[in-house]
């Protein structure tokens, strides 16, 4: 809403927010179309689009006269197209669930809006129509630091349901600050899986210049169609250029910077392939093939224990955080150790020894897994006597397993097995999570 004066003039002079108007100031002469005013900053500044596609902000005691070019619309949607089919393609599943891929910037606070429609994803890349028929659904539309579980198995669900009407893959758009969490529960959630489930996202809203939005959804669609992979995964930038995207598999995947376009990678491990715009794979790693005479039905296993956490031991931390949990009924816990998984044993005052705490939650029940902060490597309870004495009071070391993986599949462990047959799969390899060995160094 702008300033009383600002409608005042609007008033006045028959124009208002959408229409193109000519404006005479003391800086020149220009013409665009008004803009509705942000709910920051100054009031009594106009913003006009330029033809140009920038905006700019003229004052009102700048404005010499304002007319009226042509009427506009009081809305700004964006266009959308309907997906048309073509007999020589593949179908493939689109699941959009919100987040910076499908954002535009919201005029009316100054930020960006992440709720658009799926059909405006389909006019913004047309290069989509000629790489395969898309059905489109949008199960939610959330930021991705909301999902929990229960998104995680509506999605998983919808992917099923997908994949079972015979569908080549699956495209999952996704907010990128937690799709590595949604891309490891969908791994342990989808079995019989026989297709391509590919996640992406943007690190940069669609109406950016530097937007990455439209070549990952191209390379996803790309790996959804074309490729080999009978596995979830995340295709996004390889580098910072547009050159190729990476497709990693879901439960060895991070994102490891706020803002890059290349922000995610393989974490011990190599990703499965990379994927050109123009359509080309070279694969990179061993990866779970499509069987051609696989019929069975893709099933979405999406029970998952809630009362799962993640601690960080750290210097001076206090291990109460442990029995926390355990008196508040938590089934599991993963521990985010130093080194090769080390937590505090033998400080210089005992209050500071996770042992106590560890071994008492351990005996109500709970399962405790530990993992590494250094993310590169693997924990290993056999180099250090501190590290058997964590080991011997009921930690489970999981291997080269992602702190953020080893919580999604100990929740979904607990959620689908019984609390022995957790501790026994939580350090066993079931969805690519483990490597025997270290396929790349830091």
């Amino acid at each position: 809403m702008y300033s009383k004066e600002m409608e005042s003039l609007f008033g006045k002079t028959g124009v208002g927010v959408g229409d193109t108007v000519e404006i005479s100031s003391e800086n020149g002469n220009f013409e665009g179309v008004i803009m509705p005013r942000p709910e920051i900053g100054d009031l009594s500044i106009l913003v006009l689009k330029l033809k140009s596609g920038y905006n700019i902000g003229i004052r009102l005691d700048l404005i010499k006269e304002i007319s009226l070019v042509n009427k506009g619309k009081r809305e700004f949607a964006f266009p959308q197209s309907d997906a048309k089919l073509k007999k020589d393609l593949a179908t493939i599943g689109m699941i959009y669930t919100g987040g910076t891929i499908g954002s535009k910037v919201d005029y009316v606070t100054g930020g960006v809006h992440m709720l658009i429609k799926p059909g405006e994803l389909l006019h913004e890349v047309p290069e989509l129509s000629d790489i395969a028929n898309i059905e489109i659904n949008q199960p939610m539309a959330i930021a991705s630091e909301d999902m929990t579980h229960v998104e995680w198995g509506k999605i998983a669900h919808e992917t099923a349901k997908m994949l079972n009407k015979g569908m080549r893959g699956v495209v999952i758009t996704h907010g990128t600050d937690t799709m590595h969490y949604s891309s490891a529960a969908l791994s342990f959630m989808l079995d019989n899986l026989n297709a391509p489930v590919v996640f992406t996202g943007a690190q940069r809203s669609s109406d950016r210049g530097s937007s990455d939005a439209f070549m990952n959804l191209i390379c996803a669609a790309r790996v959804a169609t074309s490729s080999d992979v009978a596995e979830v995964g995340i295709c996004m930038h390889e580098t910072s250029s547009d050159d190729s995207c990476s497709f990693i598999r879901g439960t060895k995947v991070r994102k490891m910077h706020t803002s890059k376009r290349d922000a995610f990678k393989a974490i011990n491990n190599v990703p499965i392939c990379k994927v050109s715009r123009d359509g080309k794979i070279e694969y990179l790693s061993k990866h779970r093939e499509i069987v051609e005479e696989e019929t069975k039905k893709v099933i979405a296993n999406t029970k998952f224990e809630e009362k799962v956490a993640i601690v960080k031991a750290y210097p001076n931390s206090d291990p109460d955080i442990v029995d926390y949990y355990a008196t508040k009924g938590y089934k599991g816990l993963i521990i985010e150790g130093t080194g090769l998984g080390h937590a505090p044993v033998s400080p210089s005052s005992s209050k500071g020894s996770w042992i106590g705490p560890i071994k008492r939650a351990v005996d109500m029940g709970m399962v405790v897994g530990m993992t590494s902060q250094c993310l590169y490597g693997r924990v290993n309870e056999n180099v250090y006597r501190n590290l058997r004495l964590l080991h011997d009071a009921g930690v489970i070391y999981c291997e080269d397993m992602l702190p953020e993986v080893a919580y999604v599949k100990l929740g979904f462990l607990l959620g689908n097995h019984s609390v022995h047959a957790a501790k026994e799969l939580l350090g066993v390899n079931i969805k690519g999570e483990i490597t025997e060995r270290s396929e790349v160094l830091f």
